[in-house]
């Protein structure tokens, strides 16, 4: 019962940190077609796969290509510029008007909201970057409503296996999923990482960050167009939980063997304490890119094998272009379902790893 107490904690404090943090790895393009401007180039094409890569701050299910009509609601953006400016996306038009809040202009170029006059200008430097002033942005974006919604089917699953065992030993219901997850990762990756006596510390935590990842990376596969883990603001604040989680767990031996090398001469002790420092940074490191780049360039097979329907169609015809491209594109989309598993697998167990290196109790002979 603990260690579902603690499961939901963290959900709770991951959720509150996400919201602020991945705002700060917004850079989609929000422009839309216009009536009757399809995506049939190549440059088109791999530009509306970038933008679906990116976050948004609107939540759009469909968009008519024929009308330019989006189909979806618009997300609260919230500001903080002398003061907090709360206000609906729609006031931007996906990009195309200026917001006028309290007196200040605000224009959202590029997925980034930039500070402006009532005109809109946008001022560049030499190198085309914007140098307009921006606001401090804790807008409720698209990935931010994924990850709520991951942490909502979190706190809905998990409360029902706690129900489900204080109604007896064998949990009933859909707790009868859940349980050989929770198992699974108790029995499979904790145990045999962290050891028998210090592994329930830390359940919680790998409960949180193997179900977070597998509903996120399980969501980004549906027509939502979610890519929550795919966003490396969201893979680097995962990191760095367990970065964290494993210096304040880490005991003398550990910050031993990193600052002096038991066992070695002193020159080598010398030389591989920068060298164990590094490794100490680079282990986080590994995590959100691993992740990162995995989900990334799945979402970008997907709809690349998708593509292919538009960009060959005159060498083999509409027919055969859009059978061999749904073919395709199925065959990788049930890969996708085992790497959005693999990856959230491969996360916790790294997790566990670290954290046992560094709680592992040394024999001193």
């Amino acid at each position: 019962m603990k260690v579902f107490q603690k499961t939901i904690k963290y959900s709770v404090v991951l959720l509150l940190a996400f919201s602020s943090i991945t705002t700060f790895a917004k850079s989609g393009d929000t422009d839309h077609k216009t009536e009757g401007n399809q995506i049939d180039t190549k440059e088109e094409i791999d530009a509306y796969i970038k933008h679906h890569l990116q976050d948004s701050h609107d939540f759009i299910f469909y968009t008519d290509g024929q009308t330019g009509t989006h189909y979806g609601f618009p997300l609260p953006v919230i500001l903080w510029d002398g003061g907090l400016k709360v206000f609906m996306s729609s006031k931007f038009h996906h990009g195309e008007t200026v917001a006028e809040v309290d007196g200040n202009y605000y224009k959202l170029y590029h997925g980034k909201i930039y500070k402006t006059d009532a005109a809109g200008t946008i001022n560049y430097d030499e190198a085309h970057h914007p140098t307009n002033a921006k606001p401090l942005d804790f807008s409720i974006t698209k990935s931010v409503v994924g990850m709520l919604l991951a942490g909502l089917l979190m706190f809905l699953g998990f409360s029902a296996l706690a129900r489900g065992y204080k109604k007896g030993p064998i949990p009933t219901g859909f707790a009868r999923v859940l349980e050989p997850l929770v198992i699974y990762v108790r029995d499979e990756i904790a145990k045999p990482n962290i050891g028998e006596k210090k592994y329930r510390k830390f359940m919680g935590f790998l409960l949180t960050v193997f179900f977070f990842i597998w509903i996120l990376n399980l969501l980004g596969l549906t027509p939502l167009g979610f890519n929550v883990t795919g966003n490396i603001a969201v893979t680097v604040c995962l990191a760095l939980f367990t970065f964290f989680i494993v210096q304040f767990s880490g005991n003398k031996d550990y910050w031993k063997h990193i600052f002096w090398m038991p066992g070695v001469p002193v020159p080598m002790k010398i030389i591989l304490m920068p060298i164990e420092i590094l490794g100490m940074l680079t282990k986080p490191f590994s995590l959100l890119i691993r992740l990162f780049a995995n989900i990334t360039a799945g979402h970008f097979v997907v709809m690349s094998l998708i593509a292919l329907m538009i960009t060959m169609k005159t060498v083999f015809g509409p027919v055969a272009s859009t059978g061999m491209s749904l073919v395709l594109a199925l065959f990788i989309s049930v890969i996708e379902i085992l790497v959005a598993f693999l990856q959230a697998f491969i996360f916790t167990m790294l997790s566990s790893l670290f954290i046992g290196m560094a709680v592992e109790e040394h024999d001193h002979h």
